[in-house]
């Protein structure tokens, strides 16, 4: 018999509750109709706090990561914890949904069926962080496009986090999630309180406060973080070392070049000497007697005149999980008034406060550092470095007493940090209940979230830095053991820029809405049931850049500031009207019609229909589908941001007009390195992007003890909003040659990366999932897996170009990752006041990165493999209740202390990324979790 719309996570309990609640008059996600709780025609998958706490799970990330309808994009905190280019830029401190991969702007996340201001910092997505998930009492997830309801931008799916309400008593929890090895440990302790009883008292008050920390983890911290792994086509592309490397530059005579960045020639060979570190000379200590450096792999990178070079491995920098602190409150008052009316106020506010922290700054010879910074003939190790290079290139003895230009890892600057603060707060005015025999509710809430990102340590005025360089009291060359002087430390600090507000943002939401639900007609095969409401709302944003008086702002190093997308407020209106109905066809069959009519200011009108099918031929069996689409219009950064230029430091780029195998190649014509500049930002022309959903669904449940469910869904978007990636512009270069912009002599100067309408997506995949449960011994046990199919992804850049070929297991640096399969299965087992839950979570492998030599063919890894593995853990967790008012739990998370496994997930431009993949797995390890709650009633 089917009895319920729930599949996923831990099915039991949830099949418990449907039972005690199947007469019950609830309004679930996915409807405006308040009906009897049964198995509906969309897929919805309903997560309890138990559920959470016996999985431990106490924040919203951490539920988002083990979802198997969440795609694998760069929205968790580790993914944004390096540097970070594009679009990933002014994600600072945000942990974004991403339903069925469509993007986190394209997943509505509601908190009690409400919409949130979105995150203040870019606009565009509700942050995670600021859901108070202490006081949550279920997460509904509809896995399904639901425009139709609840607004035009929910196309990949909605998430519905429901609070508790009418609570009594009082509630004391604490939560710790303790990792074997060092860092990254997880602690909450959280507050409720609940006062009066709506049913005998007519009231309730309800209050909740908790604190959360996640405490950082460093990439020194995992072994499996090194990106010094040439053996397996990894290493690192960065001469920036803590024992400098020596440069040549076109900027002046130094000890390598006179007015030539070509560098002297090798003695007997053609090769030129660019970039040598004196410790990879023959004879000399080796790289790697420096901590964390090692030998640049000139052949990965096809760099010939840097052989000599050192490289350090910016991976162990910066932190895998970053710290995070939490506070969260819940006030929520609620009156019966009589006649079946209910009036409640809520108020609700969050605090997240997360550290950034990342490689120590690169000092390197360019426009920031003049010819005057660079180490002098004055510096105490300036004979050493000379000679060392000069008993190689005797050419450079007539040089001596040039300044030495180099690359250096300033150590003593320290780890580069953005601390980010966010306030939000959101303040819900509301009534429901009954006229006649129509279900009411209307409401009015005003939402806001308010960012600001701050420099940390490890960034410092350009000019003073420059100016103490050239000093030649601060000593680049110190070999292991050596310290620099107390002098040069002062010296170091008094030029740091440390407090200076990088930006901030915010966002507003006012919304007004109201709904009215019962049935309209009795028809032959039942009631015919109806919903109608309204939608009124205004969506502001505003940004700032650099805070400082506009003219006295110094340069500061590589501080990412975007004073070009400052941003004064800016407002759109959305006026909606809605309608549902539920037509019972026959007994067995039943019909849902919505839709949906917006109108937003300036993109005009879009309507949005939605038609789904519940048909049961047999009590076993129930048949669903559903059709409708959607709308999204751009977000104000899309629209208003300014343009930003960013010089592409890699490698790998050639001009794709000359080099028709896209692979750089020096000794080639016309494939030589190139190093333009890329542009990115808004574009006030965009235009809505539009999709299109359908999905086909079965749930077959022979016996109360055995169901199972598959779901097959595709999703089509038209002129959808990207940033093309550069890969794609290369490889269509036909089509986007508008894009390439060159100078007088024809060479590519820019290439324009900013947001377009461009070509479509189809993304199609299986959703499955099965449980079952029974008695053994003196318990009962039950299991079961919910597992997520990708049939296919791909794209097309624009409307001219075919569709690519299938991005459905192969590496992406950013966006979406398009995993082939994901489950989550479990066994639970209970008796007594014990219970115990076994989970597994599994992610298949993919395709992995190539770097630019083993793509030329320049060198052949001997341990190189092209597929990355895949990703299994497992967690078990025991309950006791035997306690009066005090429950207890304790879990293993990752019981085998898995490993994420290796990948190339390096990105030559930034220098950011190491040897896993923080959009796959997690790399705290084995960790155990203790949980205790007490509670007087």
């Amino acid at each position: 018999m089917i009895t319920g719309s729930i599949t996923g996570f831990v099915l039991p309990a949830q099949a418990q509750q449907q039972t005690k609640e199947v007469m019950q008059k609830v309004e679930v996600t996915g409807s405006s109709i308040k009906r009897t709780s049964a198995e509906g025609a969309l897929p919805l998958e309903i997560i309890t706090r138990k559920q959470l706490e016996a999985a431990g799970i106490v924040t919203a990330e951490q539920l988002i990561a083990t979802l198997n309808v969440n795609g694998n994009g760069s929205d968790n905190l580790a993914s944004n914890a390096d540097v970070t280019t594009g679009a990933q830029r002014g994600n600072n401190g945000a942990s974004s949904a991403n339903l069925r991969g469509q993007g986190a702007d394209s997943t509505l996340v509601l908190l009690n069926g409400r919409r949130i201001a979105t995150h203040g910092m870019k606009g565009a997505a509700v942050d995670l962080n600021s859901i108070p998930m202490a006081a949550v009492e279920r997460v509904e997830i509809l896995k399904d496009g639901a425009s139709a309801m609840y607004g035009t931008d929910a196309i990949g799916g909605v998430i519905n986090f429901i609070l508790r309400k009418n609570f009594q008593g009082i509630q004391a929890q604490t939560f710790a999630d303790l990792t074997q090895s060092p860092g990254g440990d997880i602690n909450r302790v959280s507050l409720l309180a609940g006062f009066g009883d709506l049913d005998s008292d007519n009231y309730n008050v309800l209050l909740t406060a908790s604190h959360s920390e996640n405490q950082a983890l460093r990439g020194d911290q995992r072994d499996f973080v090194n990106t010094f792994q040439p053996g397996r086509g990894l290493s690192v592309d960065t001469r920036g070392t803590p024992f400098a490397t020596v440069f040549a530059t076109s900027l002046g005579n130094t000890i390598l070049s006179n007015k030539s960045n070509t560098g002297p020639l090798w003695p007997g060979s053609n090769q030129s000497a660019n970039a040598i570190n004196i410790l990879n000379l023959p004879g000399a200590a080796g790289c790697n007697s420096v901590d964390g450096m090692s030998a640049y792999d000139y052949r990965l990178w096809d760099q010939a005149a840097s052989r000599y070079a050192c490289a350090w491995d910016t991976g162990r920098a910066a932190v895998l999980q970053q710290s995070v602190k939490n506070n969260n409150f819940v006030s929520r008052a609620t009156l019966n008034i009589g006649g079946g009316h209910q009036v409640f106020a809520e108020l609700l506010g969050s605090r997240v406060e997360v550290a950034k922290s990342f490689s120590p700054n690169q000092v390197s010879p360019g426009s920031s550092f003049p010819v005057s910074s660079f180490y002098p003939k004055t510096g105490a190790a300036y004979d050493m470095v000379f000679n060392a290079i000069a008993a190689q290139i005797p050419s450079i003895r007539s040089n001596y007493g040039l300044p030495i230009a180099y690359r250096w890892r300033c150590m003593e600057c320290g780890n580069r940090e953005i601390n980010t603060s966010t306030d939000a707060a959101r303040l819900q005015l509301g009534a429901d209940g009954q006229i006649g025999h129509w279900d009411y509710r209307a409401g009015l809430s005003r939402a806001y979230s308010e960012s600001q990102s701050t420099l940390g340590n490890g960034y410092h005025y350009t000019n003073a830095l420059a100016s103490a360089l050239g000093s030649g009291l601060i000593n680049p060359f110190l070999l292991p053991g050596q310290k620099q002087s107390q002098a040069a430390l002062d010296l170091i600090n008094s030029t740091s820029a440390r407090g200076v507000v990088l930006y901030g943002g915010k966002t507003t939401l006012t919304q007004a809405d109201a709904a009215l639900s019962g049935v309209l007609w009795t028809l032959p095969a039942g009631p015919l049931m109806a919903a109608f409401g309204t939608d009124l709302r205004r969506e502001q944003y505003s940004f700032n850049g650099d805070a400082r008086v506009a003219n006295a702002r110094p340069a500061i190093l590589n501080a990412p500031f975007d004073d070009t997308n400052a941003l004064p407020t800016v407002s759109r209106d959305i006026r909606a009207l809605y309608a549902e109905f539920l037509i019972p066809v026959f007994k067995s069959l039943e019909l849902t019609v919505a839709g949906r009519q917006d109108h937003y200011s300036g993109f005009g009108n879009t309507f949005n229909p939605k038609l789904a099918l519940r048909y049961t031929p047999v009590e076993q069996v129930l048949l669903r589908a559903s059709y409708n689409s959607g709308f999204r219009a751009p977000s104000f950064n899309q629209l208003f941001n300014g343009v930003t230029e960013s010089p592409y430091s890699g490698k790998d780029l050639v001009d794709p007009a000359t080099c028709a195998g896209l692979k750089a190649d020096s000794n080639k014509p016309g494939c030589a390195v190139i190093t333009p500049n890329i542009l990115s930002g808004g574009k006030t022309s965009l235009g809505p992007e539009t999709a299109k959903q359908a999905s086909l669904g079965l749930i077959w449940a022979p016996a109360s003890q055995f169901s199972m469910n598959l779901d097959l869904w595709e999703i089509r978007k038209e002129n959808s909003i990207v940033a093309v990636d550069l890969n794609t512009l290369l490889q269509n270069y036909g089509l986007f040659k508008a894009q390439f912009i060159r100078d007088a002599s024809g060479n590519i100067v820019q290439i324009d990366q900013r947001w377009v309408n461009a070509g479509a997506s189809l993304t199609r995949g299986i959703e499955v999932g099965a449980s079952a449960n029974g008695k053994l011994w003196n318990g009962k046990w039950s299991a079961g897996i919910d597992g997520s199919y990708l049939l296919e992804k791909k794209s097309r850049p624009n409307d001219n170009a075919p569709y690519g070929s299938s991005e459905v297991g192969r590496y992406t640096y950013t966006g979406d990752l398009g995993l082939r399969w994901k489950h989550s299965a479990y066994f639970s087992y209970s008796e007594g006041n014990w219970s115990s839950t076994l989970t597994q979570i599994f992610r298949s492998g993919y395709q992995d990165q190539v770097l630019p030599g083993v793509a030329n063919g320049l060198i052949a890894p001997a341990n190189y493999n092209p597929d990355v593995k895949s990703y299994s853990i497992f967690n078990l967790n025991v309950t006791y209740n035997g306690f009066k008012h005090l429950s207890l739990s304790a879990g293993l998370k990752n019981l085998f202390n898995t490993d994420p496994p290796f990948a190339i997930n390096y990105d030559s431009n930034s220098g950011a990324g190491s040897s896993w993949e923080p959009r796959v797995a997690d790399p705290r390890g084995r960790s155990v979790t203790v949980m205790a709650t007490y509670t007087f009633r």
